[in-house]
């Protein structure tokens, strides 16, 4: 079913099933998510502004995509840590924290059976009319989380890159929306065409109208759900 735009009725968190037991995907707002899989706790881009962390868990596992600000909370990644939490950041984000590890495009870990892929996450210059991008290639991450038999897509801050549309097999994607930092809803539109998630997810879109996506993926296989997100 294709949920229309974010309503106060919207869910705080969807259930997604894995051959690795039910993932929790809960919306805490922005660009911060948290995963729940067999009580094993996912923080991606943990940040106080987004929402409240107040009544949510700590973290087995922290994903930061970048430094800038509405990403990275190193005091609230501070309060979110048990002894035994993983941090993993791209190599910015890892400077300003002694415990985190650093990943960039290509590389894999594996934590607690899900595997944890980099991919990158900038802005096209040409795209631009600016002097350098908002997030130059080669600094940003994306993950693909894979959790059992589904692959997870958290693109983090970036354009619809060659990278992106060359994804293969992703079954719920995070794709951000809110020009001049990332994309446009065509823009999205258009790497959601590319990759073909089965589950779309538009966030990090501030006041961009989610109906756009909604309208231009209309008619293809692709479930779009609106969450709040902005």
């Amino acid at each position: 079913m294709t949920i229309p735009a974010f309503s106060q009725d919207a869910p705080l968190f969807d259930r997604i099933n894995t051959s690795a037991g039910v993932v929790e995907i809960h919306f805490v707002g922005h660009g911060s998510l948290m995963f729940k899989v067999n009580n094993f706790i996912i923080h991606i881009d943990p940040v106080r502004s987004s929402g409240s962390y107040d009544k949510l868990p700590k973290a087995d596992l922290i994903l930061v995509t970048h430094e800038h600000y509405d990403h990275l909370d190193t005091a609230l990644i501070a309060d979110l840590r048990k002894q035994e939490t993983v941090l993993i950041c791209n190599g910015k984000a890892a400077a300003q924290v002694k415990w985190a590890k650093s990943m960039k495009a290509g590389d894999k870990n594996v934590i607690d059976d899900i595997i944890v892929e980099a991919v990158p996450a900038y802005n096209i210059l040409h795209m631009r009319a600016l002097n350098q991008p908002f997030h130059p290639k080669g600094i940003g991450n994306g993950y693909v989380l894979t959790i059992g038999d589904k692959r997870f897509y958290l693109a983090g801050d970036t354009e619809n890159t060659p990278e992106m549309k060359a994804l293969k097999n992703i079954d719920v994607a995070f794709l951000p929306m809110n020009l001049p930092y990332t994309m446009t809803p065509e823009m999205v539109a258009e790497a959601a065409r590319s990759f073909k998630p089965g589950i779309l997810y538009p966030y990090h879109y501030g006041e961009t109208n989610t109906d756009e996506i909604i309208k231009l993926l209309k008619g293809t296989e692709i479930e779009v759900r609106i969450r709040n997100l902005k």
